[in-house]
């Protein structure tokens, strides 16, 4: 009997997710079955903003782009970003000088604290892996914070819960701890082969909760390798 043909699940916000989905399809072909599931939607939020005297901006995400970008006109501070989607990000809301950074927040507050002068402004989630903040202001880079929105949790897709309890291997790809989370909390039990790819060892130690049946971390926190290790269980999953 044949392996059945794998699942890609996407539990990432609907615009990552379904950029990731158009990125698979070009490079495993359309007859990959796709399943999108974002756990994960953003609410903007309305704080104040402290820009006095800024020097510069701290990304750590395309949503914190769009959440600052809501709130001021400014677009002349320096845009220092997490990596290149970000970076992207940026750019396209008119960020004169939008740098890439290495790829995860904690190895940007470690290039920020030996090369930036502050104060910057950090426009945050409700939830971070990573209080940059707190590093750089440690670090002698006096930072602020603003939190300019949250990820509210979304219940699992019709969809989603069909292939979890179904034979065909699940291939799902992680791209931050708290989604290895809410996927831990969304399906307790399943009856589906898990393949899990994770994009740092942060999100591969929260994705132990999912006790998946084969793990592979990527070689660079970026889309690019997140792609290879998705083709690695792949060919894992159709092997047998």
């Amino acid at each position: 009997m044949e392996p059945l043909p794998p699942i890609l699940l996407l539990t990432r916000p609907a615009p990552q997710a379904e950029r990731f989905a158009d990125a698979a399809r070009d490079r495993f072909g359309a007859g990959l079955r796709i399943v999108l599931s974002p756990l994960m939607a953003a609410e903007f939020l309305g704080p104040e903003l402290p820009v006095q005297g800024l020097r510069g901006l701290v990304f750590t995400s395309e949503t914190g782009v769009r959440g600052l970008a809501r709130l001021t006109d400014r677009r002349d501070l320096p845009a220092h970003c997490v990596g290149p989607a970000t970076a992207r990000a940026a750019a396209a809301e008119g960020f004169a000088v939008a740098t890439t950074g290495p790829g995860d927040a904690a190895a940007l507050a470690d290039l920020l604290a030996r090369n930036a002068t502050g104060p910057l402004l950090w426009p945050r989630g409700a939830e971070a892996a990573v209080d940059i903040a707190a590093r750089l202001d440690a670090a002698g880079v006096a930072t602020r914070a603003a939190t300019v929105y949250r990820q509210a949790r979304r219940a699992p897709s019709p969809e989603a819960e069909a292939a979890l309890a179904g034979a065909a291997p699940v291939i799902l790809p992680l791209f931050s701890a708290r989604s290895a989370a809410l996927a831990a909390d969304a399906w307790p039990a399943r009856q589906a082969p898990l393949f899990v790819a994770a994009i740092s060892p942060a999100v591969a130690a929260a994705a132990a909760a999912l006790a998946p049946d084969r793990l592979i971390r990527a070689d660079r926190p970026d889309a690019q390798a997140m792609l290879a290790a998705v083709a690695a269980l792949l060919a894992a999953a159709t092997s047998g």
